[in-house]
């Protein structure tokens, strides 16, 4: 995967060339640039190449949906949130520039992120590109991420049934999934059978996905995750073990493990990168 990882650091980099002032553009890099998997690019990248798209008319939503989530984390870890202190092994984004710098390089790096689309959408008018950033503007809102974000903190210290949880976790880490897949989709112009099969598939994924970071929160170490384990119970979040038990919540990740390696399947992107990398992902130990 380094091909496609260099291909997105290089971008990132050069999307958050310093200007002035400088020091919002050292934040916004801090965060953006300091490491992490980079999953929702890849996805993105990898299912446009999976469905024949080359990757010039893919990377400006890719290196987007990595700036929106960026932003999240930053503002995630801010105080009023879950008051972290280690991001990916280092000090979380307020921790280096202050709480109101790490606010501002939030706000900076999610507009950045709908300047890069939507310039590329005025020299590219053509309506696939439009749908794709169309899907990460409704990812990244109320309905969306935010939506899911609010719900996690309004849960707080709550006693909340699987029906909510499910919204958070639909919401919070499912919806910029589902953004990557479809506007990786979207721009190759795919049919809207294969966008609604790629929108079951990101639901599957993205459950099986936080189902896997509850499971590490209280199985891994701070080195491996690098950042602070146990946080969730810090905070008093509901999560899925706290829902369901340790034994369902297991049982449950490799069901929809399966059921998304199996929307493939049907897909016959068996023979992808795309593949492989979803099938690695679900390995993943941090």
């Amino acid at each position: 995967m380094n091909k496609y990882i260099d291909l997105i650091e290089s971008s990132l980099d050069n999307y958050l060339e310093i200007k002035y002032p400088e020091k919002i553009y050292e934040a916004m890099r801090y965060s953006v640039l300091g490491g992490g998997k980079r999953i929702r690019a890849m996805i993105t990248l990898l299912t446009s190449e999976a469905l024949g798209c080359n990757h010039n008319n893919t990377l400006p939503f890719a290196c987007a949906i990595e700036m929106i989530h960026a932003y999240s984390l930053i503002h995630d870890d801010l105080p009023a949130m879950d008051d972290d202190d280690l991001r990916r092994g280092k000090p979380t984004n307020h921790k280096i520039f202050g709480e109101a710098m790490a606010i501002l390089a939030g706000d900076a790096l999610l507009n950045r992120a709908f300047e890069i689309m939507s310039n590329f959408c005025v020299k590219n008018s053509e309506p696939q590109f439009i749908k794709a950033m169309n899907v990460i503007s409704k990812a990244s809102g109320a309905n969306g991420m935010i939506g899911g974000q609010v719900m996690d903190i309004l849960s707080e210290g709550q006693e909340i049934n699987a029906e909510i949880l499910e919204y958070i976790y639909k919401n919070k880490t499912s919806a910029l999934f589902k953004a990557s897949f479809c506007s990786g989709a979207y721009v190759t112009n795919a049919s809207a059978e294969i966008i609604e099969k790629f929108e079951l598939m990101a639901d599957y994924f993205g459950i099986s996905f936080q189902i896997k970071d509850d499971l590490l929160d209280i199985h891994s170490t701070e080195e491996v995750l690098g950042k602070p384990i146990n946080s969730d119970e810090k905070n008093d979040k509901a999560t899925y073990i706290k829902i369901h038990g340790l034994e369902k919540a297991e049982k449950d990740y490799l069901e929809y493990s399966e059921k998304t390696l199996q929307i493939l399947e049907s897909l016959d992107l068996c023979d992808t990168e795309l593949y492989r990398y979803i099938k690695n992902a679900f390995e993943r130990t941090y």
